[in-house]
């Protein structure tokens, strides 16, 4: 830590926490590094790729791209956050059961982001998902079974039948 380090207050996924942060630290690095929440991941490092995605006053943002000290006097909610309060469990069990998933990298970027797309947009259909998650990068999948996987809690969300 260098003299140029200033001090940061952030709530993250409820707590209050107070660090010394290098001025160009990037908070992706700074919640998985400094905090131990490594559900963000870090891809491409330029915004890309959205495996960063956390939110951040309750909007999505790169973590990649926002830094740390820009989060100060913010709230910051990261998947583990999410998790914790059940706020993703449909989705989270959708993924599972219709594996929507496989290396898990993209993962916790895609839970915030189909959460998200479903906030706004609560009758998304299929084409309105996968507009909304193409920000979002999956090597493994080829979308289609997490689409069926959003598209499955949109629908549960809104008391249709399975």
């Amino acid at each position: 830590m260098t003299d140029a380090a200033l001090d940061v207050g952030v709530m993250v996924n409820g707590a209050p926490v107070r660090r010394r942060v290098e001025p160009r630290r990037s908070l992706v690095d700074f919640l998985r590094e400094d905090l131990e929440l490594s559900g963000s991941h870090v891809g491409c490092e330029h915004g890309v790729c959205g495996a960063c995605t956390v939110r951040v006053d309750g909007a999505l943002v790169r973590g990649c791209l926002m830094l740390a000290v820009q989060a100060d006097g913010c709230r910051v909610e990261t998947i583990e956050g999410l998790a914790a309060t059940g706020e993703i469990l449909d989705l989270q069990q959708a993924f599972a059961e219709l594996n929507a998933l496989q290396c898990g990298f993209c993962t916790p970027a895609m839970l915030l982001t189909a959460q998200e797309a479903l906030r706004r947009d609560p009758g998304a259909d299929r084409a309105r998902i996968r507009q909304a998650l193409s920000g979002n990068y999956c090597r493994c999948t080829g979308y289609h079974a997490i689409v069926e996987a959003v598209h499955r809690v949109a629908r549960a969300r809104a008391g249709e039948p399975p």
